[in-house]
């Protein structure tokens, strides 16, 4: 399944160092804009006490600020995401970049919860199949075999996003006001989905017009078709494992991005823009995490798919035992400095999914692949962990709430300990397209 570079990269007289080249960076645009994503979604948690502040909102109202972006991405990801796979999916990024980032602008438009609340929805309607369609793009360009370090690395994005969303957000809002935020990660998003749109080929990148410069090419779109596209999807016991089991680890992830710099602000007594910093740190072991667990995988399990699964699963569990152990620990450096490195690994199953799933299906629906991946991630994990992590802090009280996530992880190790049980039997799409 490994190929050589020069292999499939070499077309119509280009020299592989090019190429290579220009994957690079396409692969540094395609990051950049997932940084602009989750800038834009994340952005809403560092200003979180001053939105609760100036409206008076219950902290289920705030959750639900969070989560419906990654509702919207979870519903939508999939029929965008199989529109990009057949109208182009360089053009398709160009037009979602452009409506999340001009929705950010309008949530610092907003003047009441139902405006934000509506314009939050439509950033999610331009996020939906970003990721997706982003990696597709990615996976096409690079060797199989480093298809986790590529998806790892690529995903880790949506935490570096995290980050200077949450640090860069709370360092705007307490100078200039929460709606000056979003209108700072707004105009982040435009300027670069303008450099998007001047650097990316369609032509070079998907091969359109049998101008294909290179770049491993994209099979015809012609070829997709909604009942085939579904087989292809569901018709393995150990894909729906690893979505089922990939989505519940990352509730995790979904309650602890929304919640921790307003668990610094009201248990830690920190200031909103030291409690965004410090959260940002955090979410940064994150970001470390998704491509090291990745290239882990790839290393260790690059000729067994039922190694990378089997490590998967120890990174889950390590996440939620490290999680569970800091909250043994009362407020302080230890219990901060646990919390760190349970973010590490709260992540780390993003690689090896991203990889499984690519190696199941078909290169034609790569994107509608990673959508349905991207549905579980949202719908299992990143939309319900912010909102019912929230639900339950009006109930328990936020730090009791965050003790309660570990039982996502156990829930995710047991889904894909039973994909285990199906792996043998299948094969690996790949290897017949």
């Amino acid at each position: 399944m490994a190929v050589n570079m020069q292999e499939t990269a070499c077309g119509d007289g280009e020299r592989p160092q090019a190429i290579r080249g220009y994957a690079c960076v396409i692969f540094a645009l395609t990051f950049g804009l997932l940084l602009s994503d989750y800038m834009s979604r994340q952005v809403l948690n560092a200003v979180f006490p001053q939105i609760k502040a100036e409206w008076g909102l219950s902290d289920t109202q705030l959750g639900a600020l969070s989560g419906i972006v990654s509702l919207a991405v979870g519903v939508l990801a999939f029929p965008i995401s199989l529109a990009a796979d057949r109208w182009g999916r360089v053009r398709s990024v160009t037009v979602m970049a452009a409506i999340w980032s001009i929705a950010t602008l309008l949530c610092g438009l907003s003047h009441n919860y139902f405006t934000l609340l509506s314009a939050r929805f439509l950033v999610g309607v331009g996020e939906a199949a970003y990721a997706s369609v982003g990696l597709a793009i990615l996976i096409s360009m690079f060797p199989p075999r480093h298809t986790s370090a590529v998806a790892g690395a690529f995903f880790a994005g949506g935490m570096v996003g995290s980050v200077m969303g949450i640090g860069l957000g709370g360092s705007l809002a307490s100078h200039f006001g929460w709606r000056t935020a979003f209108v700072g990660m707004a105009v982040f998003g435009i300027a670069l989905t303008l450099l998007y749109m001047m650097v990316a080929s369609s032509a070079r990148i998907e091969g359109e017009k049998s101008q294909s410069t290179g770049i491993r090419k994209i099979e015809p779109r012609a070829t997709v078709h909604i009942g085939q596209v579904l087989k292809d999807l569901f018709s393995s016991p150990v894909l729906i494992c690893v979505y089922f089991g990939s989505g519940l680890q990352l509730f995790i992830s979904g309650g602890l991005l929304a919640w921790l710099p307003s668990f610094l602000n009201r248990v830690y007594d920190m200031p909103l823009s030291k409690a965004g910093g410090i959260a940002a740190i955090f979410v940064l072991c994150g970001a470390f995490g998704m491509p090291l667990c990745g290239a882990l995988s790839d290393r260790l399990g690059r000729d067994s798919p039922r190694r990378k699964i089997i490590l998967a699963i120890i990174y889950n569990l390590t996440c939620g035992a490290l999680l569970f152990a800091a909250f043994q620990f009362p407020v302080g450096t230890i219990q901060l400095a646990i919390i760190a490195l349970a973010m590490f690994f709260s992540a780390g199953i993003l690689g090896s999914a991203g990889a499984m799933v690519a190696n199941l299906t078909p290169k034609a629906i790569h994107s509608t692949a990673m959508a349905t991946l991207a549905l579980a991630f949202n719908v299992l994990g990143l939309a319900p962990g912010s909102v019912v992590t929230g639900i339950l802090a009006d109930r328990l009280g936020l730090g009791a709430a965050l003790q309660l996530l570990p039982l996502a992880g156990i829930a995710s190790a047991v889904a894909l300990f039973i994909g285990l049980r199906y792996l043998r039997g299948a094969q690996c799409h790949s290897e017949n397209s």
